[in-house]
C-alpha cells in the first residue's frame, strides 16, 4: 500500500510528511476503524521488536497487554464516534515480552475510517511512580510495625509489671530485719510504681494502628499459653483462677508467635480483672478443628455484659463496660486487631453475671 496516499496529492507535502513520519522519533501510526494498522512508523517498529509486515498483517489487540485489552477496546469505540483520544495511557508487549507504557493521542478521521496517532514511551516514569510507591508502602509498614510493637509492647508490660508489685505487696517485710534490704526493697517498689505509671501514660497517648502484615509461622499453641500463664504467674497464684485446657484436636497453629501471646496475656488478664466477686474465677481454653478453620474457644464465668448494649463497641479502642480501676479498654481492641489483622475473626457471646465465651477463628 503507497505510504500516506490519503494525505495529499501534492508532491511536495506528501514529501515533507513522509520524512516526518520516517524520522519522527515519536511512534506514529495509523490505524483502521477494523482494529488494524494501516501503517507504522520506523520508531514504532523497532521499539516493538515486530516487523513491519507483522505489524500490519495482525490485529491491534495482539500487541496490547491481555489486561489493557478492554478499555483500550472501550476508548477506540469512542474515537469510532469522532472523539479524539487525549493522554491515554496503555501498555504494549515487544516481541521479546518486555511490557511499554504508551502514552496516546489519537484523532479520528471518520470520512476514512482510520485514525492518526502519536505515542510517547512512559515506561521509564511508570517504573518511578512503582518504585515510589513500593518504597512509599514500605515505610508505610515499616512506620507501622514501629507504631504497633510500641504499642503492644507497652501495653503487654503492664501485666508484668503489675506481677512485681503484686510480689512486693506479698512480702512480709515485718520479717526483715537488715535495713539495707528494707530499703533496696522500697527503691524496688519504687522503680516498678513509676515503671507503671509511665507505661499507662504511654498506652493511653497511642492512636489506633493500622492493620500490618507480620511473620507468620507454625507455632505450638501450648508453649506459648505456658509461657504467657508463667509472665503472670503471681497474678494467677492471687486471684485463685481455675484454668482448664484441652488442646485434644489440635496443638500446632499457623500464626504469629508475639499476637497469640497478646492475645492469651489480655483474654486471661480480663477474666481475671473481671471475676465476679466471691465466686472462683474459671477459664476454659479449647482447641477445635472445623471444616475450613482451627478455632481457639476461650470461656470464663466472669460479669459478662450485655452484648445488646455494647455489641458495637466491644472491640473499640478506650472501649469500658466495668467500672475497674485499672481499666483502660485496650485489651479486647488488641485482640481483635491481632486476629483479624492475619486474615482471622473473632466472635462473642455474653450475658450479665453469665461470664463471657469468644471464638477465634484462624484461617488454615
Amino acid at each position: 500500500m503507497p505510504k500516506f496516499e490519503r494525505f495529499s496529492a501534492v508532491t511536495n507535502k506528501s514529501y515533507l510528511l513522509e520524512n516526518f513520519f520516517q524520522y519522527s522519533r515519536d511512534f506514529l501510526c495509523v490505524a483502521g476503524y477494523d482494529g488494524y494498522f494501516k501503517n507504522v512508523n520506523p520508531a514504532f517498529i523497532e521499539l516493538l521488536g515486530y516487523t513491519e509486515r507483522e505489524m500490519l498483517s495482525k490485529p491491534i489487540s495482539e500487541f496490547i497487554y491481555k489486561e489493557d485489552r478492554t478499555v483500550t477496546l472501550e476508548n477506540r469505540n469512542s474515537l469510532k464516534r469522532n472523539i479524539p483520544l487525549l493522554n491515554f495511557e496503555n501498555r504494549y508487549v515487544s516481541k521479546e515480552g518486555a511490557i511499554i507504557w504508551l502514552s496516546w493521542t489519537s484523532i479520528p478521521e471518520p470520512e476514512n475510517e482510520i485514525v492518526y496517532a502519536i505515542a510517547k514511551d512512559v515506561t521509564y516514569i511508570k517504573s518511578k511512580e512503582l518504585e515510589r510507591n513500593e518504597l512509599l508502602t514500605n515505610l508505610t509498614k515499616a512506620n507501622s510495625d514501629l507504631k504497633q510493637l510500641s504499642y503492644t509492647s507497652s501495653h503487654d508490660l503492664r501485666s508484668p509489671v503489675n506481677n512485681m508489685l503484686s510480689l512486693l505487696e506479698l512480702l512480709d517485710l515485718s520479717k526483715i530485719d537488715d535495713e539495707e534490704s528494707l530499703k533496696y526493697l522500697e527503691l524496688i517498689k519504687h522503680s516498678a510504681v513509676t515503671l507503671k505509671a509511665t507505661i499507662d501514660q504511654q498506652v493511653d497517648q497511642f492512636a489506633i494502628q493500622d492493620s500490618l502484615i507480620v511473620k507468620v509461622e507454625e507455632l505450638n499453641v501450648e508453649k506459648i499459653l505456658n509461657d504467657t500463664l508463667a509472665s503472670i504467674r503471681s497474678l494467677i497464684t492471687k486471684s485463685g483462677v481455675k484454668i482448664h485446657v484441652n488442646f485434644s484436636e489440635f496443638t500446632h497453629l499457623k500464626f504469629n508467635g508475639s499476637y497469640l501471646h497478646s492475645i492469651f496475656l489480655n483474654l486471661i488478664s480480663n477474666s481475671i480483672k473481671y471475676a465476679q466477686p466471691g465466686i472462683t474465677p474459671r477459664v476454659s481454653i479449647a482447641a477445635v478443628k472445623s471444616e475450613d478453620c482451627k478455632q481457639l474457644i476461650f470461656s470464663d464465668n466472669g460479669l459478662g455484659f450485655n452484648l445488646d448494649m455494647v455489641k458495637d463497641r466491644i472491640f473499640g479502642l478506650h472501649q469500658k463496660f466495668h467500672n475497674h480501676i485499672d481499666s483502660k479498654g485496650i485489651g479486647l481492641y488488641l485482640v481483635y486487631n491481632h486476629i483479624t489483622s492475619l486474615g482471622g475473626k473473632i466472635t462473642v457471646e455474653s450475658e450479665v453475671n453469665q461470664g463471657t465465651t469468644f471464638v477465634l477463628s484462624f484461617p488454615r
